[in-house]
């Protein structure tokens, strides 16, 4: 196999507020990568910002208000480094499996595995690692059910890579899984019940987010969209849209009952989530602005980190949640 001295320069859309070419900075150029180290290219390859994700792990320790339970908060925080080991064991899986199609992505042709820059055999190892480092972390810290939800993480992402990714809606649904075990570890490591609301609307939330992501891939991509993902030709803006607006009435309508329920309201022993509302409102009102008129949806952790508007939304709901569940 061999990779390119350099990768192609592939014009910007014509019109398009995201274009094909992300901002300069914003990714490291294949000519720097050539003289990073090999950690620093493992720990890009690893996608460190993606991580964040794993944030969904706090979710039950806050909502059970146990978060200044400090044994719990150590816990939580140590599932959550297991899980930022494993996740990156998978984007290297995931790198490696994808390297050919990614060469032909504006954007991820210029990542450390598809790049060349940082050598097949070298990830592997990296990822085998990985994987051994965060299961004995959870045989040593934690019990069985903390380490099955996490081995299933793994196989789930596994199956991802190599097959569930091309099957229509299916490879959406499968991401949504990922959350729902990210919350669940997140319940196991401080021994309590997840609500099923929780589920539910970790679930709705990250339908939407997959579906946005698809729809900007394939807008993006324009005739090149099957070229990098194959699944992508199953796809039309037309359905991806139907799928959008149900997905985002859905999160929206659980949500709010959520914080209107008499049952949340008898065990959180407060009536005032509903509070935090406007706050998701206006949060994914706003994701849906960079979806469909700056075309900036395909990466949703760097929407997070990057759009103000949306990062001030995310923290004045955390802020307001937690004022509320713990009042001075």
């Amino acid at each position: 196999m061999t990779f390119p001295k350099s990768d192609a320069t592939i014009p910007a859309r014509a019109g398009g507020g995201g274009g094909l070419i992300p901002p300069k900075g914003t990714i490291e150029e294949p000519d720097q990568l050539k003289n990073s180290s090999k950690f620093f290219l493992l720990l890009l390859a690893m996608r460190p910002k993606q991580w964040i994700k794993n944030l969904v792990l706090f979710a039950p320790l806050v909502f059970s208000e146990r978060l200044l339970i400090v044994s719990d908060l150590l816990r939580t925080s140590l599932a959550f480094l297991l899980f930022c080991l494993l996740a990156g064991a998978v984007y290297l899986i995931n790198d490696i499996s994808d390297r050919n199609r990614d060469r032909v992505h504006p954007e991820k042709c210029r990542r450390p595995i598809a790049s060349g820059n940082l050598p097949v055999g070298t990830a592997a190892g990296a990822a085998v690692f990985l994987l051994l480092a965060s299961l004995l972390g959870g045989v040593w810290w934690f019990d069985r059910a903390f380490l099955l939800i996490l081995s299933l993480y793994f196989v789930l992402n596994l199956f991802y890579s190599f097959w569930l990714k091309r099957i229509v809606i299916i490879d959406v649904m499968s991401i949504a899984g990922g959350f729902l075990l990210r919350a669940m570890a997140g319940a196991v490591s401080i021994s309590v019940l997840i609500s099923p609301w929780l589920i539910l609307c970790t679930i709705l939330l990250s339908l939407f987010l997959g579906f946005c992501k698809r729809r900007q891939e394939l807008t993006a991509l324009a005739g090149r969209a099957s070229d990098h993902r194959g699944i992508l030709s199953e796809y039309s803006t037309r359905f991806l849209d139907q799928m959008i607006s149900i997905v985002t009435t859905a999160t929206l309508m659980a949500y709010t009952f959520y914080t209107l329920s008499p049952e949340v309201e008898d065990k959180l022993g407060t009536s005032w989530l509903y509070l935090t509302v406007p706050f998701v409102l206006y949060g994914i009102f706003r994701y849906l602005y960079l979806v469909y008129r700056l075309e900036q949806g395909g990466n949703p952790t760097r929407a997070l980190l990057t759009d103000l508007p949306l990062l001030l939304a995310v923290t004045l709901w955390g802020l307001t949640v937690i004022l509320i569940l713990y009042p001075l």
